[in-house]
């Protein structure tokens, strides 16, 4: 990579394969907010009751998995009951993210979120943006996958690079983000490091995993960027093939080179999170942080980090929010950059 803050860009996108058998009925369905007594700031002791979450895009996606795997912990585990998870999609996330500045001293709803996030409040201009949320806590990192359908005429990263250099415009390149996002963000920081000039990659953004995908399989586009978890299902059942991981060492269970082992200085993770409605009281983020805590603590968790091969970056509060910050500044620089803004 050519700058040191773009080889250290943390961003995010996650696995589909959990969402399934992880759905949510919840209670309160037709419930459009809460009170503070019921949700993350009740004084009693016991489980949280009357907590919805917000996943900013569609079902299936990685938000969409991640929002249900820890949800469905907490239920588990006995923190909280009835837990509804929802979808609100649109705007890579920042449809979601109005909805919940919104929903101000609401200390019954929680929100799914990563750097797609971030970068989406810049890409679309957003009026709401994540410095007006809540942070409550970072929970998991997890590597970029280069991927290209199983039937493609590209068996290496080399191959693809050459097609890429020769005729940017004619191999596009599939993301589940929106300009900013960490699929936009991964194929065009690849670009810089292998000579491609990033204003003429042809970038298809897809909302979620489960539509890029389809893109992928369909042939729609030639190569996608994406989280590893998206694509570890189908590279297994042999649909697609997994040219590249961007994490420093090869990840466990994934037969693909590092971006480093095949000569690309460029090492790339992704991150997600949960941020809370502004305006909620000290004493129901801290319930928040706490119930979270508790969750991320869990040998259940621990489990699902395992099984999905997600990498534990838990951080919590004032750490979350010093985090966020930075990811903020560093996006704007990236795009900036890279003539996107």
């Amino acid at each position: 990579m050519r700058t040191a803050s773009l080889r250290k860009l943390k961003v995010g996108a996650i696995s589909s394969g959990l969402a399934a058998g992880l759905l949510l009925t919840g209670c309160g369905t037709t419930a459009e907010g809460g009170s503070a007594s019921s949700g993350g700031g009740a004084a009693e002791e016991g489980p949280i009751t009357g907590l919805r979450v917000m996943v900013p895009n569609s079902p299936g996606s990685g938000y969409d998995t991640t929002a249900r795997a820890w949800a469905q912990v907490m239920e588990d585990e006995g923190l909280a009951e009835g837990v509804e998870v929802f979808n609100l999609e649109g705007a890579g996330g920042t449809v979601g993210l109005q909805r919940l500045v919104n929903e101000e001293g609401n200390a019954d709803m929680l929100m799914q979120m990563g750097l797609g996030v971030v970068g989406a409040q810049y890409s679309n201009q957003s009026e709401a943006t994540l410095d007006q949320t809540t942070p409550v806590a970072k929970l998991i990192e997890e590597a970029e996958a280069i991927v290209v359908p199983a039937d493609s005429p590209y068996q290496t990263l080399d191959q693809l690079v050459q097609a890429w250099s020769a005729d940017p415009g004619n191999v596009p390149v599939g993301g589940a983000s929106n300009p900013g996002g960490p699929d936009h963000l991964t194929p065009m920081l690849l670009a810089q490091e292998v000579g491609v000039t990033p204003t003429e990659v042809n970038y298809v953004a897809y909302d979620g995993g489960g539509e890029l995908l389809a893109g992928i399989l369909g042939g729609d586009v030639q190569f996608a960027a994406t989280g590893v978890g998206e694509v570890a299902e189908s590279a297994a059942g042999g649909d697609v093939r997994i040219l590249a991981v961007t994490s420093e060492e090869p990840v466990e269970g994934i037969d693909a080179p590092t971006l480093q082992e095949e000569g690309v200085d460029l090492t790339f993770t992704n991150w997600r999170g949960i941020v809370a409605a502004p305006g909620i009281s000290e004493e129901q983020t801290q319930a928040f942080v706490d119930a979270v805590t508790a969750m991320h603590d869990s040998e259940a968790w621990q489990a699902v980090l395992e099984e999905q091969g997600w990498t534990d970056a838990f951080v919590t509060g004032d750490e979350f929010s010093e985090f966020l910050q930075s990811e903020s500044d560093r996006v704007q620089g990236v795009l900036s950059e890279l003539g996107l803004t």
